[in-house]
């Protein structure tokens, strides 16, 4: 395990197994909370129990859920009601947010897997990355557009969702692959709902769907996008979906699913006429027999008193959001100001030293005297742009002299703002925080004719370079560096909080902010989720919901604050664990149409 050296704890109160902290005195009351619509029902796992609408907060007993679809919240339900583990239903919920959401997660993508043990105490990780073939080299995106790379070959990566199922469930399940998969089976047969966040992501990417002819069946039928309110059946995925039960992860790792990837990614299915170039990919059949999802080590930080636990490298979450925390926690106080420079900060040392590369400094760029001399930076004033990376070499001292800004460097592509995210608890006391993903909306846009699924486009989160020395240059099998940041909290060793957001890089400031909101700011956790948000990424500007312009701008701008709005930053999901057995699974009310989150039992 990698963690840094403790710090004395800034008073905290425990009640109940739920921190309570007094906002400091310049926080601004906490948003009005969003009306909590009833629990669910044990029995249909619906609002009221009739009810089919998204439910953003739940508490009960028994295990709790929360993800952006109740399709998938409710398969995870019914998976812990049958007496499931939470790796059980999260597998489950991921399989079938791979119907519901296909534009966002799938069995082609990838994604990163927390897990609380309760029975051992024990915290571990499963990267499950995509990985780009073994011809990949550095130069391999050098010169090539982004957006043309986008809906391309050659962005696909080996994807790694199914292996990471797969051992999750060996390890800590206690369901097989086949039994796991079933809920995703009956709802892309049955079909789901269109609602209106699936029909306008399908008309962003009309364009480039019917440029497919494999995309246009699946997506455009009638040559439009599915209308609100109408059914929307995958028959082609379900059958995949039972296939892939009966026969096993080998069929796509080395058997004929396989084969048919490698055939879609090399050869794509061009509609006759398109004039779109669709440049082919590099993916051999031997590197999907050469994939393995890997338990890695947790990133761990101690926060005012709380275990903070997250993912290692390839993915920066865990680095980035806990280097920030302690930080944070090094300053005399905290406000936005502080929030927006520790995260600038960190941001800064993500991208000089983060990547699927031997030799990151993590236990450095974790450890206390780090974070303090990082925290020397933080004046009144916004610092200059960009704000250099520091050195993590083990010798701090005082506060050094003012640091110029860093000369701007780099030519890493923007990451994809989809992906989504899940958390379960069960009876038990485990817990998963559950990022899955295809990077952008809609992937690469290529369906693999047939099986009903997108292809991912996951190898744009490489630098494109040239970019001597850059930690996120393609190579042959690395993983591209990630912002997913499925994160747990401890106190006392015992689960108390758990989260995790979509959103490409602004995932990691959007748990930041969370994580600042409640325990900073003292709101509870529906509060901490509805707050506006603001990202701030080593950027010239930083860019913020108009809830955070209207009640911090003016304040942030006379600091030296450049604010530019962003409409919507990230869609969290969370649980929390209240004392005494009781959950409280919380989702967003609003942003991406709002989240569903569910409980076994509103009653012991």
């Amino acid at each position: 395990m990698i963690t840094n050296r403790s710090v004395a704890p800034l008073a905290v109160i425990l009640v109940a197994g739920s921190t309570v902290l007094t906002p400091p005195a310049w926080a601004d009351p906490p948003p009005t909370p969003q009306p909590v619509a009833p629990a669910a029902s044990p029995t249909t796992g619906r609002p009221g129990g009739g009810q089919t609408g998204k439910v953003p907060v739940a508490e009960g007993y028994g295990g709790a859920v929360s993800t952006v679809d109740p399709d998938a919240s409710r398969a995870a339900l019914k998976v812990l009601r049958r007496g499931g583990n939470a790796v059980d239903a999260a597998v489950a919920a991921a399989a079938v947010l791979g119907v519901t959401e296909p534009y966002s997660a799938g069995l082609a993508g990838g994604g990163f897997l927390l897990y609380y043990d309760a029975r051992r105490g024990k915290v571990h990780t499963i990267d499950g990355r995509e990985t780009a073939p073994k011809a990949m080299t550095a130069t391999s995106l050098e010169g090539v557009p982004f957006e043309e790379a986008v809906t391309s070959g050659l962005s696909a990566g080996v994807p790694g969702s199914v292996a990471q199922w797969e051992l999750a469930l060996r390890r800590f399940g206690t369901l097989s692959l086949r039994q796991a998969l079933q809920p995703a089976v009956e709802v892309a047969d049955r079909g789901f709902t269109v609602d209106q966040t699936f029909h306008d992501q399908t008309a962003a990417n009309a364009a480039r769907f019917a440029d497919f002819t494999s995309t246009a069946k699946l997506f455009l039928p009638g040559g439009a996008p599915p209308r609100v309110g109408s059914t929307f059946r995958n028959p082609e995925l379900a059958e995949t979906y039972r296939t892939l039960g009966r026969k096993g992860p080998g069929w796509l790792y080395g058997g004929r699913l396989g084969e048919e990837v490698v055939a879609t990614v090399k050869r794509p299915p061009v509609t006759p006429g398109s004039t779109r170039n669709v440049r082919p990919g590099l993916m051999e059949l031997p590197d999907l027999r050469a994939y393995r999802a890997l338990e890695r080590p947790p990133t761990k930080v101690v926060y005012k008193g709380m275990d903070v636990y997250g993912m290692a490298p390839p993915s920066s979450g865990g680095s980035t959001v806990g280097e920030a925390l302690n930080i944070l926690e090094a300053l005399p106080g905290v406000g936005p100001h502080e929030y927006l420079e520790a995260s600038r900060l960190a941001f800064a040392d993500r991208g000089r030293y983060v990547g699927d590369v031997p030799g990151v400094p993590l236990a450095e760029l974790l450890s206390d005297g780090f974070a303090k001399e990082r925290a020397c930076l933080v004046t009144e004033r916004a610092m200059a742009h960009p704000a250099p990376a520091g050195e993590p070499d083990g010798a701090y001292g005082p506060c050094p002299a003012d640091s110029p800004a860093a000369p701007e460097t780099g030519t890493a592509a923007p990451e994809g703002p989809e992906t989504t995210h899940l958390v379960v608890a069960d009876r038990r006391g485990n817990v998963v925080a559950y990022n899955i993903t295809i990077e952008s909306t809609g992937g690469n846009g290529i369906v693999v004719p047939g099986r009903g699924f997108l292809l991912n486009n996951e190898l744009t989160d490489f630098t494109f370079g040239p970019a001597p020395g850059d930690p996120n240059l393609p190579g042959p099998g690395k993983r591209p560096r990630s912002s997913m940041a499925p994160t747990i909290v401890l106190a006392d060793g015992e689960p108390l909080l758990a989260v995790g957001s979509p959103g490409g890089s602004t995932i990691i400031t959007t748990v930041l902010q969370i994580l600042v909101n409640r325990w900073e700011l003292g709101m509870s956790l529906p509060e901490a989720l509805a707050a506006p948000r603001a990202t701030q990424r080593n950027t010239a500007q930083t860019q913020a919901e108009q809830g955070f312009i209207d009640r911090h701008g003016a304040e942030l701008t006379g600091r030296g604050h450049s604010l530019v709005l962003n409409p919507e930053i990230g869609a969290a999901t969370a649980v929390e664990f209240l004392g005494r057995g009781r959950l409280q699974a919380v989702a967003e009310p609003s942003r991406r149409g709002g989240g569903s989150a569910l409980v076994v039992s509103p009653a012991r």
